[in-house]
């Protein structure tokens, strides 16, 4: 019943103007930051946790309140593209370095795209789907799977595909032999069990090796994508250069290489515009949860 409900109020939304139905989110966000106290202070944990003294409390809270805009705008863009036609998604997002998507395309090789929590990361997964090709996206079971299907089903419009997170290994095999492209979140919270330990911020974090893993025994590219906006009407895809994975006699080091390089691009793209990532989940966690304890 409550479901029902909710598509119902989302039909309604759906009518209003959209400055109203983004306004409506927006007023959402500033409530969630003042009633959740708890991911408010993960926000600024991390904050304090990799910048210290080199942001001011005032950069901070801005930042933080961001991040959970940030998150109402991205469930907006899934409401949305539920709607939106490909029309309306190529005149809402331009794309930036195409070519090295199409030099890898052009070798024949499969594409593991490795993306995070970053601006727009819901639009931007339909972008790629509706201008490039249609990517298996690894995704993690959710409590309520009503809301699942309501998600799977917006992330489906142009084209993409959604695989559950355990055991996916075997599924992200076949759709890398197949020559067809993935997508991988590498800045989620790990066990130590999960992943390979690489530096983060100069911080000592478990990541997935699963896309340098890939990379390595099949041939695949290890592209890099984000998305970013000034106005948060019209945003940029941007594709980075291939991570190129080497294929020594040493492939735990190769493994390894290759998955510093991506928490290394991560960084960067963070350290340049760090508002845009999604700062309060418990992203070190597994290997300071100290930090979370106050």
């Amino acid at each position: 019943m409550g479901f029902k409900v909710f598509l119902l109020f989302e039909k309604f939304l759906m009518l209003l103007p959209k400055r109203i139905r983004k306004s409506f989110f927006v007023f959402l966000a500033n409530i969630a930051y003042y009633l959740s106290s708890r991911y408010r202070n993960i926000g600024f944990t991390n904050l304090d946790f990799i910048f210290g003294d080199k942001l001011t409390h005032k950069e901070k809270k801005k930042i933080v309140k961001y991040s959970f805009r940030n998150l109402l705008l991205n469930f907006l863009h899934l409401m949305e593209i539920r709607y939106m036609s490909k029309t309306e998604l190529e005149d809402k997002v331009t794309i930036k370095n195409i070519q090295a998507v199409e030099k890898a395309h052009k070798q024949g090789r499969a594409i593991i795209y490795v993306t995070s929590h970053y601006c727009a990361w819901e639009l931007g997964a339909a972008a790629i789907g509706n201008f490039i090709e249609p990517v298996y996206a690894v995704f993690k079971k959710m409590k309520n799977l009503d809301y699942q299907a309501w998600v799977l089903e917006s992330r489906g419009k142009f084209n993409n595909k959604s695989l559950e997170k355990s055991n996916v290994i075997k599924s992200l095999i076949r759709v890398t032999k197949n020559k067809e492209a993935s997508g991988i979140l590498i800045d989620t919270a790990i066990n130590k069990r999960e992943g390979l330990e690489v530096t983060f911020f100069d911080k000592k974090v478990h990541q997935t090796a699963t896309p340098a893993y890939l990379a390595r025994k099949y041939g695949a590219a290890i592209i890099p994508v984000s998305i970013k906006t000034d106005d948060e009407e019209s945003y940029t895809l941007e594709f980075f250069d291939e991570i190129k994975v080497e294929n020594t006699q040493d492939e735990k080091a190769d493994i390894l290489k290759a998955t510093q390089l991506q928490a290394d691009w991560l960084t960067k793209i963070i350290t340049d515009e760090p508002k845009y990532w999604f700062w309060i989940h418990r992203r070190f966690k597994s290997n300071y949860p100290q930090i979370y304890k106050k």
